[in-house]
């Protein structure tokens, strides 16, 4: 497929056959296909190979699937891709704890992950309109690091940035207050409590112009966490 061309996917998974089926149907779609054993093998490929898309295993040795995700979020915004066996594991990928883009349980089809690896690629515009992130006269602009609401800029600090970044990345997802910080933090496990997140979100809200009773951009979803409207 043309419009697939030259983009690289990296396979973090254990299992040879399932490397070997995958890296078939990808490649036959036109992508570039790395592939690592083990959690810390993958983190090292993708540093070498700095894929477009990354398609992770949740149970993997030497380091698992959760880590090596949050690995990658602290330094990069890749789409990925969970594989998992356990069904269990459904709820808290839906939750987004992990950053992971979408999830796929084994046993699956090769061509469903194809699949799901071209609706994410299509999603991520990597040309130059990808640095702009729009919703409604909200806009960020990733390389200005700018951010304007009617036209007017709006002065936010490094971490509201990445905060707004973060949410209008996914424009229809809810993020838990955990998702977040691991999206604007490195490493918050010691010294963030996830209670800082809503800290952050009223400052920003209060940047936006934004009321939380009757919210434009940014809406609470009790229990869990926020959405962008």
């Amino acid at each position: 497929m043309e419009e697939m061309a030259g983009q690289t996917v990296l396979v973090i998974e254990d299992d040879p056959k399932i490397v070997q089926l995958l890296r078939m149907y990808l490649e036959r779609d036109g992508y570039r296909v790395h592939a690592a054993g083990d959690g810390v093998s993958g983190l090292e490929a993708f540093e070498r190979t700095r894929p477009h898309a990354v398609i992770l295993d949740l149970m993997l040795p030497r380091m698992d699937g959760k880590e090596v995700c949050r690995r990658l979020r602290a330094s990069s915004e890749v789409p990925i891709l969970m594989l998992t066996a356990r069904v269990d594991e459904v709820d808290k990928l839906l939750g987004l704890s992990l950053g992971a883009d979408d999830y796929v349980t084994k046993p699956f089809s090769p061509r469903e992950v194809a699949a799901r690896i071209r609706t994410i690629l299509r999603r991520v515009d990597r040309g130059p309109a990808a640095r702009v992130l729009r919703r409604g006269d909200l806009v960020l602009d990733r390389d200005r690091h700018q951010v304007t609401v009617g036209g007017a800029v709006v002065h936010l600090t490094k971490v509201e940035f990445r905060l707004l970044q973060a949410l209008l990345e996914g424009p229809e997802r809810v993020y838990t207050r955990d998702a977040l910080l691991n999206r604007i933090y490195a490493h918050h496990e010691a010294a963030v409590v996830d209670r800082a997140i809503d800290v952050h979100v009223g400052k920003l809200r209060e940047k936006l112009g934004d009321d939380p009773m009757h919210p434009r951009f940014i809406a609470t979803v009790r229990g869990v966490g926020y959405k962008l409207l």
